[in-house]
Order: C-alpha cells, then structure tokens, then sequence
C-alpha cells in the first residue's frame, strides 16, 4: 500500500487548481515541479503495462482488420480497444495491492487487469475464446476476472452497463466484515474500487452502490474514466452537463477529486489521494477522469458514422501515451531505455500471442459443466461460499425429529435463521426492513437485537443493490442470506440474479456466489393484488443455476433453507405469503440439525387412480379436494421446483395412469407446463386420460377476494378436476 509520505506527494501546493468548478481537487503542480514524476510509483512498470496494452489493442484490430487473410481460430470475434484509457487504468492498478482489495470492472478495463495481474497470454487468449482463462471460450473475451485471494480480486464482469457496482460496494462492506466482525487483520486498510464509463453514471446500479457507499461509509473507490461517449450517446445525456463529479459535489460522505486522465502527473496524482484517503478509512471517494476514446466503440461499430473528423482529430492529439513518455524521459529514463522498453513488450507480447493461440479450442463436451457445482473431490473450488470444509464441519441430518415443537410457517423459518447465525460467523441477513422493523413479515423479528447491526441489518431501498452486495459478500466467503420483500420488487434485480446464476458457468468454475434470496410472494390470507401477490416461480425455474425452494409447511420449510444456506449454489427460496398470514403451514420442528436435499418430492398422500402434482400453498388446498376420493388420489408435493423430482411424479402417473398439475403461477408457460411435457414424452403409454393442467387464466392477481377467489384454483375448482380425471 501507498506509504504515508507518497500519499501526501499529491498535495503539494501549487500553481492552479485541475478544474474550476468548485469540485475539491488536487492541487495542480507547477510545470518545473511537473518534469520530476511522483514519488511512491513504479514508473517504468507503469509505463511496461501501458505499452503491453496498446500493443495488444493493436494486435487485435489490425489482425480483424484483415480477416480475409486469417483463419476464424485465430480471430477475436468481439473486440473491444482500450486505447486512450490505457494508461490512467494501469496507474491506477499500481495502486490497488492491498491484501484483500477487490475491483469490479467492465468490458474496457483490460488495462487495470494487466496491473494487477492479468498475463498476456490470458490477455489474448479470452478474447481468441482459447481454453483455459476467464472462462474456457463461454464468454465474451474482454468480460474478465481474476480469482485472487492475496491480492487484487477482479470480481466476475458482466455484459450489462453498470452492473459492476452493487458487487463492488458489496465488496467493500465484505471487507469491513472480515475485518471487524471475523477479526481478520489481513482486511485492514483494504478497499473495493469500480470502474466505470461516463455512460454508466446513467444506471441504477451506479446510483445504488453510491447510496451504500456513502451511508455505510465504505471502504470504497469510485473511478469514472469520461470519454464524453456511450458508444455514440454524448455525456450529457448521460449527466447533467456531462461531469458527474461537479454534480456530486455536495454529495454527503463523498470525497471527490477531478481532472484529467491523459496527464500522468495529474492522473497519478489525483488517484494517490483518493486511494490514500479510503485507506485511512474516511469513507469512499469518486474519480472522474477525462480520457479520449481512440478508437470506435467495438470491433463491429464504426465511428464516422456519428463523430466528425475534427472531434476524432482531437481525441488523437489528447493521446496519453506520448505524454507519458515525454513525463518520464528523460526525468527516469533515458531514450535508449524507453526503446529498450518498446522492444522488451514487443517481445513479450509476441510470445504471449503465440502461447495464446497455441492454447487449443474449448472441448464441447464440457459446455454443460459447472452450471450447478460438482462437489467430486477432484473438481477445483471455485471462489465463493463456504468451503467444502466448512460446509462439512457444520453438519446435519436428513432425519427429521418428528415430535419436536408445533410451529408456524414464520417462526420456523426465524428460528432457522437463528440458529444458523448462531452457529456459522459467516451468516449474514439483510434486507429493507430486516433488521429494527424484523421484516414486513416479522419473520426476522429479534434476530439482529440478539445477533447485531453488523449480521441482521437493514439496507437501503434497492433490490438491485441488495442482490448485488450479496453476490460480492458470497464471493468473499460469507454467507449472505438476502430478503427481497415480495416476489413483484425483485423485477428490479433481475440483472444481478441473472448475472449470480451464470457466474460458476461463464467463469468455468473461477467463481461462484452461492446467496440465499428470501422472496415471500403468492396471495395473502383473503387478499390479493398484481404487486404483492405475484407468484411466477416460472421465471427462477428457467433461469440458469439457480435452485428454487417452494415449501407448504414449515418442516419442509427448515430443512431446505438449511440446506440453502450450506448448499455451493445459489437459492431463490420463496415463502408463500399465506403460509406466513395462517397456520396452514405449521407443522413439527425437525431439530436443528435437519437438512432436507433439493429435488426429493414427499408423498402427502398415496393413492391408486389419479396422481396430482402441486406445490407450496396450492398443496393444500390439493389435500383438501382430495379428502372426497379416499384412497383414489396420491398427491405429491413438489417442495422444490429447480431441482424438481421426476422420478417420483413418472412413478405415480405409471402407477394410476392419469395426472393433475395443479399451481399458483400462471397457466401459459407456468412450470405446470414442464411437468406435463416429461410426463408426456416419458410415460405416456402409461396415461389413461390426456394430462390436465389446473391454474389460474393469465391475468394479474386481483385485489377484492371475490375477484380473487375467481382466479386462484381453490378447493371446488380442485376437487371439480379431479373428478373429471377420474370419469376421464
């Protein structure tokens, strides 16, 4: 980390200030101080890296430029130029080498990556999709990470504008944890840095983050490289007058600091401070540096088409590669060493792309591995969640006591929770309203008066930024158990709980974040509306890598969210709103001990001539109907969607012949849909009358219970189903 004295080289007074507009900056040298470069940095690295960069963009474009010419193995299919950003980024991965610092970056970072540790045959060899590297040819090649657990982690980027910042701050307060609840001295005077464009300050997730960071006083840098474009989109429209530090400037618990990315001086001058302020722990700090874009957007995009030759004339000329040559030498270097500098990366970077391209294709016989985990002894943990280890110090049994207490839904659901914390340090639980108020639900009610601020906290009111810090906190080792507060509100997050289900896949097994997302949702006790009464489970069912937990009672209810929270994949675990508002889904405390696996249906009820298939509420009012037809109806209760038992709903509908799905999500395109169709194509000599499908039509849920009532199967319109079966 950056010394005390080197920190304060950049305050020296000086002859004008960066910028005039009443953003607090760092004072500008004066031009005979400007020839001596900043104490406290490894210029000639700097400079190294810097040149690696650019020679690598070059490579890339003038080798796509002649595409006629060269094999399709050895192109890069998608490229993205970091020329111009080049060397403000490598400047400032000089200075992120904390032990546990972290960075969320995205598609043009591939500088900061090569400061910090990216090598340049894994530089070339994402982008060519060779194996091996960021992601064994599954993702787009400049979408980078680095696992590291000694230094800089590059947390998994995503294809999505912003998305890096939640898991950035996320970061951050994981940071915080390690070091002041888990005692962990390694994470002293570690901070969490985000890289963005100008056209990020645009997205949710950039304001999200800086809400956390600055109410939470984060250990967290901000660093918003401007090149005044969003592919062809101007600054401001992205940001009132194009200069989102001026903007923040009143911007409570925020240091800020501006000026220009293609001075090196300057650049490195602005960016020592604010790292050595987030260090000291004053709280975040945001960088906005100007930089031009040398390039066009992408590979694909051509820029005349919207920028004249005079604007891409300007960029040229503000070029800081010359400028910082003409910083360094011959202040540190002579000519001759700078030449023999070009030459070293001219080498190295020669042998790179070779060792790249020799690197063979991806296999597509492994493209279906690591959607889920493979806990096989022999299979690498990735970064993320609790380690092997932990999860099998903690235990548990898949035999329930069953003559433990009679609780309801909510409470057994609490007292898991609690016990958990208990007893894993790395449990955390969090959410808007968790913490003082114990949920809109109180299903968390007590838990952080018993456990803390620090384990039960409330967080502020964005769904992208609650899903977002969990995934970085998971990455880090914790176990962030995050409630959303209806099923509707996670809309919002749905980039962050995309992005958390692929991770294990598109990284090739680098990374995963194994999060519990708690989503209450479905209709109330006598009550309904289009917002807080969305079931669509549907939606988690089909998204990758996700497990889906849908208990109707509150044995099954502890068992599987134990088994969510020691589980190395992520969980959605939905909490149907009138199991919480009744006691139609009490049931016996199992212990504390019980661990349900996902994707083993129960039995409610055996029977001979029809088997009904449901899940979550909707199973009882199934048990109901069913009490008619005697010893005819075997019902089966799902309790888990993502995985979902085949095997048990095959081998009822082979044993009686016809099937019932009966669910709350609706009809079109509802997971009912996908039981049918494996019904169908598995067991459909055994079938002796068409598959019936009972849910509510494809309208949203009505408020008045009458309304309702008319919408959701209840128990007439179960029983009425059932009975047509039969005669069927």
């Amino acid at each position: 980390m950056p010394a005390k004295s080197a920190a304060k080289s950049a305050t020296k007074p000086a002859a004008k200030p960066v910028v005039t507009t009443g953003v607090p900056t760092s004072p500008r040298a004066s031009a005979a101080t400007r020839t001596i470069p900043h104490a406290g940095f490894d210029w000639r690295r700097i400079a190294y890296h810097t040149l690696v960069s650019r020679a690598i963009d070059d490579t890339e474009e003038s080798t796509n430029r002649m595409r006629h010419a060269v094999p399709r193995e050895h192109l890069v299919l998608y490229q993205f130029s970091a020329r111009g950003h080049d060397m403000a980024q490598v400047i400032l991965g000089s200075l992120i080498n904390g032990q546990h610092d972290g960075a969320g970056a995205y598609y043009r970072s591939r500088p900061f990556l090569l400061s910090v540790g990216l090598s340049i045959p894994d530089a070339f060899g994402s982008p060519l999709g060779r194996a091996g590297g960021f992601s064994d040819g599954r993702d787009i090649g400049v979408v980078c990470n680095l696992p590291n657990r000694a230094g800089c982690t590059v947390l998994p980027m995503s294809g999505d504008v912003g998305s890096q910042y939640t898991p950035a701050a996320g970061w951050a307060q994981s940071i915080m944890y390690h070091r002041d609840a888990l005692g962990d001295a390694g994470y002293a005077q570690c901070l969490s840095v985000a890289l963005g464009g100008d056209a990020s300050v645009a997205t949710s997730g950039f304001w999200a983050s800086l809400t956390m960071a600055t109410t939470l006083k984060l250990p967290m840098l901000f660093y918003i490289e401007d090149n005044d474009l969003g592919i062809s989109v101007r600054g401001d429209m992205q940001t009132p007058g194009g200069d989102i530090a001026r903007n923040l400037a009143s911007f409570t618990n925020l240091f800020i600091r501006n000026g220009s990315g293609t001075d090196p001086h300057e650049a490195a001058g602005l960016l020592q401070e604010a790292v050595a302020h987030v260090r000291r722990g004053e709280g975040p700090a945001l960088v906005r540096l100007t930089v031009p874009r040398l390039c066009s957007h992408s590979g694909p995009d051509n820029q005349k088409g919207y920028r004249t030759d005079e604007e891409i004339a300007d960029d040229l000329a503000r070029d800081p590669l010359p400028k910082l040559r003409d910083y360094l030498v011959p202040a540190l270097l002579s000519p001759a060493a700078w030449e023999e500098l070009e030459a070293e990366v001219a080498r190295d970077v020669a042998a790179g792309l070779e060792e790249a391209r020799a690197r063979g294709i991806p296999d597509v016989r492994t493209i279906a591995q690591h959607v889920f985990a493979d806990d096989a002894p022999d299979v690498v943990e990735p970064m993320g969640g609790l380690s092997r280890a932990e999860r099998s110090a903690l235990g548990g049994t898949a035999v329930p006591h069953e003559d433990g207490e009679l609780l309801r839904y909510a409470e057994a659901i609490r007292r898991t929770l609690r016990h958990e914390l208990a007893v894993n340090p790395k449990v955390v639980v969090f959410g808007e309203d968790v913490g003082r108020k114990g949920g809109v639900h109180l299903v968390t009610e007590g838990l952080q008066k018993q456990f803390g601020p620090t384990r039960v906290f409330d967080t502020s009111l964005s769904e992208e930024g609650i899903i977002g810090r969990a995934v970085a906190m998971a990455i880090s080792g914790l176990m962030p158990v995050a409630e959303i507060q209806f099923r509707k509100y996670a809309d919002p997050a749905t980039e962050q709980l995309n992005n958390t289900g692929t991770m294990r896949w598109r990284t090739a097994n680098r990374f995963a974040a194994p999060i519990v997302v708690r989503m209450p949702g479905g209709f109330g006790k006598d009550v309904g509306d289009p917002w807080h009464s969305l079931s669509d489970e549907v939606r988690f069912a089909h998204a990758y890598g996700w497990q889906v937990a849908m208990p109707s009672n509150a044995t099954d209810a502890v068992g599987l969210l134990r088994a969510a929270m020691r589980s190395p994949n992520p969980t959605i675990f939905f909490e149907h709103r009138s199991l919480l508002m009744t006691g139609d889904g009490s049931g016996r405390y199992p212990g504390d001990d019980y661990v349900l696996p996902f994707g083993q249906a129960r039995i409610v009820r055996e029977g001979t001539d029809v088997t009904v298939v449901s899940w979550s509420a909707m199973v009882h009012r199934c048990a109901e109907a069913a009490e008619a037809f005697g010893d005819r109806v075997e019902l089966i209760d799902l309790r888990t969607i993502s995985p979902w038992d085949r095997a048990a709903v095959l081998a009822s509908v082979r044993k009686t012949g016809r099937c019932l799905i009966v669910h709350e999500d609706n009809l079109t395109a509802g997971f009912g849909a996908e039981i049918a169709g494996v019904v169908a194509q598995e067991a459909f000599w055994h079938l002796d009358a068409p598959i019936q499908r009972l849910a509510p039509a494809d309208i949203p849920v009505p408020y008045h219970t009458v309304l309702l009532e008319a919408v959701v199967p209840g128990v007439e319109a179960i029983r009425a189903a059932i009975e047509g079966l039969l005669r069927a």
